[in-house]
């Protein structure tokens, strides 16, 4: 009966690492190409622009959360039979400051984005506006640090009630698996909720913005504006706005999960590593020169494998005449 479990828990585990590896190869592929894009500009002394910064920054962060994911889940499998959480507590500590970071940058995007776009023209937007596009590299370490303060709080919690004696008894693999202390799931909570407060406001200011600019021109005599510009900014804030609301309600539920139960939910792994990959490629597919150099890389990979065939036939041509 044991070995049957057992057989039964490595088939539902290999069920759950091939579609984590499946999302992992095209995620590595998708957000290093953004970062060498945008890493080949700088290092060729081209301008770079606040957006591109933040956009280098998650895929940075994006790609190293991914290859967390995948540890994290490679490695609990293994390190639990051996009865060892400190590695697997470790990996996942990390991770987590990487999520965290991930929702943090994705908040900046945002804000940056509303205030380079909207139509505001108070005296503190403008001022806004102006010491976001000089400090955007400041702005990202502090979203960094801020994730990693929050991190620690988190992980410190479960000690501090040690050292003050509300717990006893306690090892160093108890305290390693914290789920059940309520305090480090507000700490994560709340260190999730700040960033997505300023990511709905900046989405909302700049959507309304559009919205009723977009209003305004339709009013207007001048019927040769075009408006498909407005229209597709109004799209891509809307879809990056369902995009952020799914990825923190999976979140949230991850982590409920994990203090109801004690234990990881491996499917969430997979939606949390999923859904980065899809929004980094529709920012690929936004941005005209990261969607120009795509199409460049594809049409010589095209070229390259047709090249191949073709040689190929004709070396598999002259072995026939021959």
């Amino acid at each position: 009966m044991a070995d049957s479990a057992e057989g039964d828990n490595d088939v539902k585990y290999l069920g759950l690492l091939v579609p984590l590896l499946i999302v992992l190869i095209p995620g590595l592929v998708i957000h290093s190409f953004i970062i060498a894009v945008n890493g080949t500009n700088w290092w060729q002394g081209r301008s770079v622009t606040p957006v591109e910064h933040i956009v280098t920054s998650l895929g940075i962060s994006r790609m190293c959360t991914q290859c967390a994911n995948t540890a994290y889940f490679i490695l609990l499998r293994v390190f639990w039979r051996n009865r060892d959480s400190r590695v697997t507590f470790a990996i996942g500590i990390v991770y987590s400051l990487l999520i965290s970071a991930n929702i943090w940058l994705t908040s900046l995007l945002s804000i940056v984005f509303c205030l380079k776009i909207s139509h505001f023209h108070t005296r503190l937007f403008l001022y806004l506006r102006g010491m976001m596009a000089h400090r955007t590299v400041y702005f990202i370490g502090a979203a960094v640090l801020l994730s990693t303060v929050n991190i620690l709080i988190s992980l410190l919690l479960p000690f501090t009630k040690v050292s003050s004696g509300e717990t006893y008894n306690t090892t160093i693999t108890d305290l390693m698996t914290y789920c059940t202390n309520i305090d480090s799931v507000y700490s994560v909570t709340i260190g999730a909720v700040f960033p997505l407060i300023f990511y709905y406001i900046s989405s909302i200011l700049l959507f309304t913005s559009l919205y009723h600019h977009t209003t305004k021109m339709k009013m207007s005599s001048n019927l040769s504006i075009n408006l498909e510009t407005y229209y597709s900014v109004m799209k891509f804030v809307s879809i990056t706005f369902i995009y952020n609301t799914v990825y923190f309600i999976c979140y949230i539920s991850g982590i409920l999960y994990y203090y109801i139960y004690c234990v990881s939910p491996d499917w969430l792994l997979i939606v949390l590593g999923f859904l980065p990959v899809l929004h980094s490629s529709y920012l690929i597919y936004r941005k005209a020169e990261l969607r120009s150099q795509m199409s460049k890389v594809l049409q010589n990979v095209t070229d390259f494998l047709f090249q191949r065939k073709d040689a190929e036939t004709r070396e598999n041509i002259e072995v026939v005449v021959l």
